[in-house]
């Protein structure tokens, strides 16, 4: 039985579903190279925004730990390499991700979701890099990520004690930018996943380019490498498009060209 599905949703949304409920989505070896395929299979499509949810009430509860006691030390290895190249294909998308964090979040369950561009939450939900409880630190990209997001001291306060955060206060710090109701959240996501589609997807590719790299680049470096990103646009059949339809009071139909 497969434990991840990957659907279309109007077109352009690809919504992929993390369905191993009865283990609160644990990321097993199976889970993880289904997982990664079904990014790949993102990557080859037409998508222009993507949608990561679980089925049941988490989202990913991290590691599979009866799986984990099994391995032997090459082993965990191997799935921490593969684990990684899975999360760095999915932060390096060149379309929008949003996840939607729809239950427990902890551990590789909450770096699945920061190696996404924006996280929705259910009221409900409970996160946190759970890892130093268990004797270990995240290890994959969680102590890079997470710090990027809410800051140094927040991403240690929160490693270093394991914490477990609610969504009010994911939301307080920025990790997640907007809570709703558990019965709106997929459509909230999807919502916003539509709204994107909209947009002109070769300029949404350029500006995730622009922001994702130039972050950590001196302001002066960042502002060239935005220019350089900008010029993407300028020869674009949808910057025309675009123009033409202001001229006709219209909206824009872009066709990624």
């Amino acid at each position: 039985m497969n434990t991840i599905s990957l659907q279309t949703i109007d077109s352009y949304v690809a919504l992929i579903e993390l369905n191993r409920p009865e283990a609160k989505n644990a990321i097993s070896v199976q889970f993880l190279r289904e997982l990664h395929e079904c990014i790949r299979d993102v990557e080859r499509g037409k998508f222009r925004v993507l949608v990561i949810i679980g089925m049941g009430d988490a989202f990913c509860s991290g590691a599979d730990l009866k799986e984990r006691k099994t391995m032997t030390e090459p082993e965990v290895k191997s799935f921490l390499r593969n684990i990684n190249l899975c999360f760095r294909d999915l932060e390096n998308l060149s379309i929008p991700t949003i996840a939607a964090i729809n239950g427990y979040a902890f551990g590789g369950g909450l770096e699945l979701a920061l190696s996404c561009d924006i996280r929705y939450a259910n009221e409900t939900a409970l996160m946190g890099l759970t890892e130093t409880k268990l004797g270990i630190i995240p290890g994959a990209g969680g102590t890079q990520r997470l710090s990027r997001i809410v800051g140094i001291p927040t991403a240690m306060e929160w490693i270093f004690s394991g914490k477990k955060l609610t969504s009010a206060e994911a939301l307080s710090k920025g990790l997640v930018s907007k809570v709703v109701n558990p019965l709106e959240l997929k459509e909230s996501s999807l919502a916003l996943a539509r709204e994107i589609s909209e947009s002109a997807p070769i300029a949404v590719s350029a500006a995730k380019k622009a922001i994702r790299q130039g972050f950590q680049l001196p302001m002066e470096s960042a502002l060239t490498w935005e220019q350089l990103c900008y010029s993407e646009t300028l020869t674009t059949k949808d910057r025309l498009e675009a123009l033409q339809a202001f001229a006709e009071k219209r909206k824009p139909i872009f066709k990624g060209e």
